[in-house]
């Protein structure tokens, strides 16, 4: 990883051009997989240290979008002009900052790997026949109609052409069976897309350069949430556990006894009145730790 780095810093302070890298190859340098919080700072720490950038930032892109590596005194040029505060009284020390990198808080649409997947699309102009074919071949349930990669004409689906052929509409050709297509920009929030995605099963993604990058789906947005809840889902689940093994373990006597200090007056009724350090407080306690597993495995 520290190869990788120097090999880049050199390159760059000698004008040679860096090639760029995936987001998850460079997370590969530090042997992750994934931006948890502590893994985001290790990385920050030594990028800081060999003092480049990366652009886009590593932890808000898209894992396989590429990313390029910039000097940080370069980047610090671009930010020369803007307006600095001030502070002139002598007297008045300025407090050093905290290290944190301003980054965007927002869970943008262009980080889900569904926005940038690219799109198959059909021609307006192609028969409805080949459409039906290409939808059931590869199960989809809309196909965008498509002159180029930016040209978007509309989208033909299920209901779309169940629709017109029921209501006797003619054509064969699949302009005749299209609708009005929906369509995000990518860095657009996933929050606002969620209501088009419910309300159409789909939105497509128009990113840089003008040109559709993918179509999220309702199935994708489902399987995302996934991946962002199921963290919290099994801590609860944890939690509970622990909560059902103090509660048969102890008495409501022993758990005011571990009151965090300085809220000796707050009410304690049972365990689920007590914060997750005073579960801790109460478990570290070696006796009061194996009363609870022997209580459990009897």
């Amino acid at each position: 990883m520290k190869q990788e780095l120097a090999a880049i810093v050199e390159d760059l302070k000698a004008g040679r051009t860096v090639a760029p890298i995936t987001a998850r190859t460079f997370l590969g340098w530090f042997g992750a997989q994934r931006r948890g919080g502590w893994v985001v700072s290790q990385i920050r720490r030594e990028l800081a240290r060999v003092g480049i950038n990366t652009v886009p930032d590593f932890e808000s892109c898209w894992l396989d979008a590429l990313i390029e590596f910039q000097l940080a005194s370069e980047a610090a040029v671009e930010h020369e002009s803007e307006p600095q505060a001030s502070n002139d009284d002598p007297n008045h020390p300025v407090e050093e900052q905290a290290n944190w990198v301003r980054r965007d808080p927002t869970y943008r649409i262009s980080k889900l790997a569904a926005a940038n997947g690219g799109v198959v699309s059909i021609n307006p102009g192609a028969p409805l026949s080949e459409a039906v074919t290409v939808m059931l071949s590869r199960d989809f349930s809309q196909l965008p109609v498509m002159t180029s990669e930016r040209e978007l004409k509309g989208i033909v689906s299920w209901k779309s052409i169940g629709a017109r052929l029921a209501l006797g509409y003619g054509g064969q050709e699949v302009r005749h069976h299209m609708e009005i297509a929906c369509e995000v920009g990518s860095t657009s929030s996933i929050f606002d897309a969620i209501g088009l995605i419910v309300q159409y099963d789909y939105v497509l993604v128009r990113g840089d350069g003008n040109r559709i990058t993918g179509i999220i789906t309702a199935t994708d947005l489902s399987l995302q949430f996934l991946l962002l809840t199921e963290p919290f889902l099994l801590l609860s689940e944890i939690e509970n556990m622990v909560r059902n093994i103090i509660s048969e373990s102890f008495s409501i006597k022993q758990l005011l006894s571990i009151r965090e200090p300085g809220s000796k007056s707050r009410e304690i009724n049972g365990v689920s009145d007590l914060t997750f350090g005073e579960y801790i407080r109460l478990l570290e306690h070696p006796e009061r730790w194996f009363r609870s597993y022997f209580r459990r495995i009897h």
